[in-house]
């Protein structure tokens, strides 16, 4: 089942969309500010993102560009035929789609299954906190910036990436990395950790909360969002 995260600053239109989208089978969050959708988004994970432009404190053309920053979730804006305006400038801070109101429930759906489509293609990304680590073209962004790795460094992000809370012993991680028939010594296995934690920390992800040493073992990513 697909989560949506609705986010409308009005409680009817909120209850509009869950009607449509209850009985086809997606789980709907409803949120009636971008702040509170983005608190949720801190320790919640949704495959999509139904996100009205017009909202007092946080609009939504803000919202996406704050959702951007640390998820790559796939967003749907939903605007006013008067805002046409904005739906270039949502699209150029990140949205997928937009839906102009008032809307067809079968256009709405269209849009949602066709974003959700796009999005279980993309299997070569992996996000986390704003990190996309791109597999298929061997290189690391934190928001939008690429932070330029060594052949190393970048199969050690990948290794850590794919496995979040697990421990990995510098004699695994030089059979994964260096491969079986190479024996590069423990420091060696150190110095590139230190150096890949210090281009993230560069880049200013907070690379001192997540990959951490395990004294006397190794080291893991903590996964924690």
């Amino acid at each position: 089942m697909n989560t949506m995260l609705l986010v409308d600053d009005e409680p009817m239109m909120l209850d509009l969309l869950t009607l449509y989208l209850s009985p086809l089978g997606y789980s709907c969050i409803k949120k009636e500010s971008a702040l509170d959708a983005i608190d949720y988004l801190e320790s919640h994970t949704v495959d999509l993102i139904l996100l009205d432009i017009m909202m007092p404190k946080m609009d939504g053309l803000e919202a996406c560009q704050e959702i951007r920053k640390r998820w790559d979730t796939p967003i749907i804006l939903l605007t006013a035929m008067s805002e046409k305006t904005d739906i270039v400038k949502g699209l150029n801070k990140g949205a997928d789609d937009y839906i102009t109101k008032p809307f067809d429930e079968e256009e709405l759906v269209a849009r949602i299954e066709a974003v959700l489509r796009r999005g279980t293609k993309n299997t070569d990304n992996i996000s986390f906190k704003g990190l996309i680590l791109d597999q298929s073209s061997y290189q690391l962004f934190y928001q939008g910036q690429p932070i330029l790795l060594t052949p190393k460094e970048f199969g050690l992000i990948n290794l850590f990436l794919n496995n979040p809370n697990k421990v990995f012993t510098r004699d695994h991680l030089i059979n994964s990395i260096w491969g079986y028939n190479v024996s590069p010594e423990d420091r060696t296995i150190d110095s590139h950790v230190r150096n890949l934690r210090e281009k993230l920390r560069k880049a200013l992800f907070p690379a001192d909360d997540h990959l951490l040493t395990v004294w006397g073992i190794g080291y893991k990513w903590d996964g924690q969002q």
